[in-house]
């Protein structure tokens, strides 16, 4: 029996987000969802269905894992916005008759075999939607599925605290040195070859803190739980970390964070707010950057999704921003911001709240943001963290900014 873990046709909704990467490599609390999802299946051989024009980077990135292939006799689909418990594997085994598995009219899982399969292989040029499944045996159930990126602030925090659980297993011979203030001690971990200054004050009364191998914390910082923090990541002084905060490796954090998820790579070094804030990598954040991620009314948050304001029945929701993008000195963020990919924003007063990938200014005067341009930028800035800018990086690039033109023409910008 063989996994897939599928993107299927409403993978758009978690735009900008997902331009750059699958569905399944999204994070709520420390790891992805792909990760979650294979922990239930211990062993099992999986491939991944995505998008054609992502294939060549998620080839890149899961050497020796089949994309858009499925080569066995039985495989079990699984969609990739699921967000599977420890018990997940006990709702949906991985061995069973052929079966259909239903939440609110999506497609959770499908186990195929035999014709069943292979009727359904002749789609799989496609996302899948549920009409494209074979028509056999249905069974409902309840799980967790995102929708859009505010369904994951949802689950965040616990998430965080069962992944670091997972987490725990790993090399923690790191330890803190004189004048480190540790507060509920045995909750604390902290990865090998660490340096945590003193000054420094980690607090996981209410949650787990685990910090990776190879990071420094300056001196002064505050963490409080449940937060983690990736390798090779440096959180700079006076910082203020607080409770369901995910920081990726090779961050540079400084500031205030709360409730964020910060993906690898990507900079918020110096004073300024975010919360409620989804960032994605090669993102940088000028000095006093802020969001704004509570209405002063208390009510719900508007957000964009494909172009679209809607209403995200949820009262906290700051910044979602795609990777490259980056904000100048003094950024100010409205609540529930959108930012593409590519963005280079700046300039005094309150930019759109929804920004397409690939624009270049702010509040009074947007342009498109050349995507030669572009490209040259995020190979210094992939450089500086010696990292390759493959061919697929620039394809992939050059293909968003082709995906996205109608985004930036309905504001009135050239394609």
């Amino acid at each position: 029996m063989q996994l897939c873990i599928f993107e299927d046709n409403l993978a758009g909704s978690l735009e900008p987000l997902i331009y750059t990467r699958g569905v399944f490599d999204l994070i709520c609390g420390s790891s992805s969802l792909k990760e979650k999802i294979l922990r239930c299946y211990p062993g099992v051989r999986y491939s991944l269905h995505c998008r054609d024009y992502i294939v060549p980077i998620i080839k890149e990135k899961n050497p020796g894992i089949n994309i858009n292939q499925i080569d066995e006799d039985s495989c079990l689909f699984i969609n990739s916005r699921v967000i599977a418990d420890n018990n997940f594997a006990s709702v949906i085994p991985l061995n069973d008759s052929d079966k259909i598995y239903i939440k609110d009219e999506i497609v959770i899982a499908a186990r195929l075999s035999g014709n069943n399969l292979r009727e359904f292989k002749r789609h799989l040029n496609t996302l899948p939607d549920p009409s494209l499944f074979p028509s056999i045996r249905k069974e409902k159930v309840e799980v967790r599925v995102v929708k859009f990126i505010w369904d994951i602030f949802k689950e965040h925090n616990a998430e965080l605290i069962t992944d670091l659980d997972v987490v725990r297993k790993d090399d923690l011979s790191g330890t803190a040195i004189e004048g480190v203030h540790l507060i509920n001690k045995e909750n604390i971990f902290i990865g090998a070859n660490t340096i945590i200054k003193p000054g420094v004050v980690l607090d996981a009364s209410n949650g787990p803190i685990y910090i990776g191998s190879k990071s420094v914390i300056y001196p002064n910082s505050v963490i409080i739980g449940p937060v983690y923090i990736g390798n090779s990541t440096l959180i700079k002084s006076l910082a203020k970390i607080y409770e369901n905060v995910s920081i990726g490796d090779v961050c540079k954090v400084g500031g205030e964070v709360e409730d964020a998820i910060i993906m690898s790579y990507s900079n918020k070094q110096h004073d300024g707010f975010i919360g409620h804030a989804y960032l994605g990598s090669w993102i940088n954040l000028g000095a006093d950057t802020n969001c704004s991620d509570l209405r002063n009314n208390y009510g719900f948050v508007k957000s964009y999704v494909q172009g679209e304001l809607i209403n995200t029945k949820t009262q906290f929701l700051g910044l979602i921003m795609g990777d490259h993008s980056k904000s100048g000195i003094n950024t100010m963020f409205n609540t529930g911001s959108v930012v593409g990919v590519s963005c280079n924003i700046y300039g005094s007063g309150f930019p759109n709240k929804n920004i397409p990938s690939f624009t270049w200014g702010g509040k009074d005067d947007l342009q498109t943001y050349e995507i030669e341009k572009c490209l040259d930028t995020a190979k210094v800035v992939m450089a500086r963290r010696k990292i390759e800018f493959t061919k697929s990086d620039e394809a992939l690039l050059r293909k968003i900014f082709e995906i996205t033109k109608n985004e930036r023409m309905k504001i009135g910008l050239t394609a």
